[in-house]
């Protein structure tokens, strides 16, 4: 009731829960594409590569939306020029630019001696979302919805078949770069609400948790959503009221609810395996 009556009382508060639910949205939604694509590295990559975008948008005084998108598209076309032209494998050159990036960035910062909180960068505050911030996320939301409403069969054929989408006739090589300027986007609204570092959780365990409860896509994508948005909601009831880091605490109900799919999903769940496995043993006997 006292986190009810804060919300509609304090407008910082309203802020975050806004900004919170739409992260959880789009991050389940872009999520799921990620977790059939297999490219959670990926996802792990383009959160770090947009440091020293933010940093030196920070620095310029620009809104670091802009700088991150950039970064993070740069990395993400470094990353497809290294694999496709040279022997090394594509999990290798990830590994090699994201970590690069990343280190720009943490350099920039501290030879520039910039006064942006290094902190709230890496593990976000959704407690000090500005008016302006949301409405960025707002606006990538709507651009990010629509683009997976618009495209939503090319990039269902080519996440579940590659080879298949470029004997269709789909540019194959495009969707993917379009993917990870979605996935760049999404990652920069996740800023503010759970950081740099955390970013990548919000993207993998909702969508990991609706995998295990259903197979179509787009129930998936329902189901990831919903999941991102509660866990963001009860993450974010929980730094408010015991003071703890809004990041973390939306990370670990995420986590908190993708255990108990793992354990109690009508078809993949862990108890419920064991237990027809046992079942047809006893039928056996």
């Amino acid at each position: 009731m006292a986190f009810i009556e804060a919300v509609m009382q304090y407008g910082f508060l309203q802020k975050a829960l806004l900004t919170s639910v739409m992260v959880g949205i789009i991050c389940g939604v872009i999520g799921c594409f990620i977790i059939l694509r297999g490219m959670a590295l990926m996802g792990d990559a383009i959160s770090h590569a947009v440091l020293p975008g933010v940093a030196i948008s920070y620095m310029l005084g620009v809104n670091f939306f802009f700088g991150a998108v950039i970064s993070g598209v740069i990395t993400a076309i470094a990353i497809g020029f290294v694999s496709q032209n040279s022997r090394i494998k594509h999990d290798t050159s990830i590994g090699i630019m994201f970590t690069a990036a990343f280190a720009s960035g943490i350099i920039i910062i501290t030879m520039l001696k910039s006064s942006t909180d290094l902190y709230h960068i890496l593990f976000g505050n959704v407690l000090a979302v500005r008016l302006s911030d949301m409405w960025i996320t707002l606006g990538i939301s709507l651009i990010v919805l629509a683009a997976v409403y618009l495209f939503y069969k090319e990039l269902l054929v080519s996440s579940f078949d590659e080879t298949m989408g470029a004997a269709y006739g789909l540019p194959v090589r495009f969707i993917h770069y379009f993917l990870m300027t979605l996935l760049t986007m999404v990652t920069v609204a996740s800023l503010q609400t759970v950081g740099i570092v955390l970013v990548v959780a919000m993207l993998i365990t909702p969508a990991a948790a609706a995998y295990l409860l259903t197979e179509r896509l787009w129930m998936m994508i329902f189901l990831a959503s919903g999941i991102g948005v509660i866990s963001s909601i009860v993450g974010l009831y929980f730094s408010f009221s015991y003071n703890l880091a809004s990041g973390a605490t939306i990370v670990i109900s995420s986590t908190a609810i993708f255990i108990l799919v793992f354990l109690f999903s009508p078809k993949h769940g862990l108890i419920w395996k064991t237990l027809k496995v046992k079942k047809k043993r006893a039928s056996l006997i």
